[in-house]
């Protein structure tokens, strides 16, 4: 699968710091006043960032997309020095990424490489007797169902931790506020959301399900639409992935009125 990522060139970067502003994944970040991707993984591709650059320093890059490894990832990054590596570690400890990020630190302590990552160790989380966060004092009892971050499919890397054998609810943009049972249907699943009418580059939605469902082994795919014409066009990306890709998995169709009742439940 082809990817779309930010390509930087040090030398033009005077440290101004606006492409960081326009990154809204946080994949790049200002570090010793020159411009850094910390993690391709979370490049979404858009190239918000370009536009910010005054010295032309940021370019989009085309490639064919590689599985993520982390090891490569460090390898790499490890010339730029200990603060590039801990905004890295931090990167993926913000976005839940425990396991690519145990095995960034499992490779700085294999190699040697002396950093301070008491930062990055686990740390058990209170609870308060509704089996949710407890921030600060105050206990926050409502149920928090969401397992991932981003969720718009665009935004979203298919090889990330989160989709591994995962049951991935594939959601029109509309039905999340239109269906009251939508909190229940999220649970045990990741989510993603895209509107099959508005959106561009369909075609980038099916690479990136049919690699979800070969590289990040999809269990199940549970495809949320409305009863509205263009909403189709979201089982048909669906399918095509599944089409395109080396493993069939099953695909589930839930459709729903414009006042929020199930229409139709049917298994692809």
């Amino acid at each position: 699968m082809k990817r779309t990522v930010i390509k930087i060139d040090e030398e033009k970067c005077n440290g101004c710091g606006q492409c960081v502003k326009g990154c809204h994944e946080g994949a790049l970040q200002l570090i010793d006043n020159k411009a850094v991707m910390i993690s391709d993984m979370f490049c979404d591709g858009l190239g918000a960032c370009i536009g910010e650059c005054p010295v032309g320093a940021i370019e989009l890059e085309e490639r064919e997309a590689e599985p993520y490894d982390e090891i490569k990832v460090m390898e790499r990054i490890i010339a730029k020095g200990e603060h590039v590596i801990k905004a890295h570690l931090k990167h993926m400890k913000d976005h839940n990424e425990l396991k690519y990020l145990n095995q960034g630190i499992e490779y700085l302590k294999a190699n040697n490489i002396l950093i301070d990552l008491s930062e990055f160790e686990a740390k058990p989380a209170s609870s308060c007797g509704c089996n949710t966060i407890k921030i600060d004092t105050e206990c926050n009892c409502q149920t928090l169902n969401l397992a991932n971050w981003p969720i718009q499919l665009h935004l979203q890397s298919p090889t990330v931790s989160y989709f591994e054998k995962a049951n991935l609810l594939l959601a029109s943009d509309c039905s999340g506020f239109s269906f009251p049972g939508f909190r229940d249907l999220l649970k045990d699943k990741v989510l993603s959301i895209a509107c099959p009418k508005l959106d561009s580059n369909k075609e980038s939605y099916v690479e990136k399900i049919t690699a979800m469902i070969d590289e990040s082994k999809l269990d199940t795919i549970t495809v949320l639409i409305m009863e509205v014409p263009c909403c189709g066009g979201l089982v048909q990306i669906a399918k095509m992935a599944r089409d395109n890709a080396k493993r069939n998995i099953p695909i589930k169709v839930i459709k729903i009125s414009i006042k929020g009742e199930i229409l139709q439940e049917d298994w692809l």
